[in-house]
């Protein structure tokens, strides 16, 4: 299973991180092919160049559709608007490749339904690109947790908070990010679907039911939401709430706190330093412990090489398709509580 293996790239000039993912595939060792499906020669440099040592016999295609079976990848980058992503999946998942997608993956729920039934049916790895799962910080507090540092987790306490510069750029408003037919949402589904996950992936708790706000507080251009709060309650009792919104002219505030029954946690990403933790459990450091980030960190460029060597066999995924299919379903509930102001219960059948 370790063989080199073959890499397709579908894009478009609108998708987003691609350079974050062409980075660690110029590195990687394991890629015998890379071929990139997009609309302009000025996107095929821009991969060509991205790509270092691989770029020099990249394959060019218009059409996916044509890439998939002349190029015949097994592992698929897709990096699109929302509205184009579950086609694009659907196509890759049924050429036989395994799918790493940019997020939003779809705009609605039952779409991404279909995808994720269709990976689970092909024994294909369907991956979101949940890069904070990755991060130093989150892979020790997920540890710290799982050693039982933490106790039983009661709550928790989430902000991604960005900056509200760039809605108000003219561009923006022309953009398929500021209008929910071709985004699904606006900060929720964009950051606040980071979180979501996260703290699903720290806990081993599912979220099983949800209240929540959308609005644009903002009036900025489009119809999508560009502030969200979101109460949860987990299938073991702990709670939490998400707060996420563009309020600050630059940069961003993003932190997690974890309450539990012997201890605290929190994640400040970015931050110096970006975990914090108290604990008194047996054993445990007397005194609140503060966790560095070594020099080097590149949550991207860990996440698909992650992906990568998955795809070859050589490791398990960084998340599974049910992963990505319960967060989904935690956004899209969210949003029909704060359509309907109801409070919304999430099934996992």
């Amino acid at each position: 299973m370790s063989d080199l293996i073959r890499v397709g790239i579908i894009t478009e000039g609108s998708g987003g991180h691609l350079p974050g993912y062409l980075r660690p595939m110029a590195a990687y060792q394991g890629i015998e092919s890379v071929a990139v499906a997009a609309e302009s020669r000025e996107i095929f440099e821009r991969v060509r160049a991205g790509l270092g040592p691989h770029g020099s016999k990249l394959q060019t295609y218009s059409s996916y559709q044509e890439m998939l079976v002349k190029a015949r990848p097994g592992f698929v980058l897709v990096t699109v608007e929302a509205h184009h992503a579950p086609e694009r999946i659907a196509a890759a998942l049924e050429s036989g490749a395994h799918v790493l997608t940019e997020k939003p993956p779809a705009t609605r729920l039952e779409d991404y339904e279909r995808v994720a039934r269709l990976a689970d049916s092909k024994h294909r790895d369907l991956t979101i690109g949940f890069a904070s799962r990755l991060h130093p910080a989150a892979i020790k507090a997920k540890e710290l947790i799982e050693r039982g540092y933490l106790g039983r987790p009661y709550g928790a306490t989430m902000n991604w908070i960005g900056d509200h510069t760039r809605l108000t750029k003219p561009e923006y408003a022309q953009s398929w990010l500021a209008w929910k037919a071709k985004a699904g949402g606006g900060k929720l589904i964009f950051h606040g679907i980071h979180y979501l996950d996260l703290i699903q992936h720290l806990t081993g708790e599912r979220i099983s039911e949800v209240a929540g706000f959308a609005r644009n507080v903002g009036n900025a251009p489009g119809d999508v939401e560009d502030a969200a709060v979101v109460v949860l309650h987990f299938q073991r009792g702990m709670v939490g709430a998400l707060h996420t919104g563009y309020y600050l002219d630059r940069g961003y505030d993003n932190s997690i706190m974890i309450w539990g029954s012997s201890g605290w946690l929190r994640i400040d990403l970015p931050g110096h330093p970006p975990l914090t933790w108290y604990s008194t459990q047996p054993g445990a450091p007397q005194s609140v412990q503060h966790y560095p980030t070594p020099s080097e960190t590149d949550d991207y460029f860990a996440m698909t090489t992650n992906a990568l060597d998955a795809a070859r066999g050589l490791v398990k995924p960084f998340m599974t398709t049910a992963d990505g299919l319960s967060v989904m379903r935690v956004v899209f509930a969210a949003y029909r509580s704060s359509e309907t102001g109801a409070r919304q219960r999430i099934s996992w059948t």
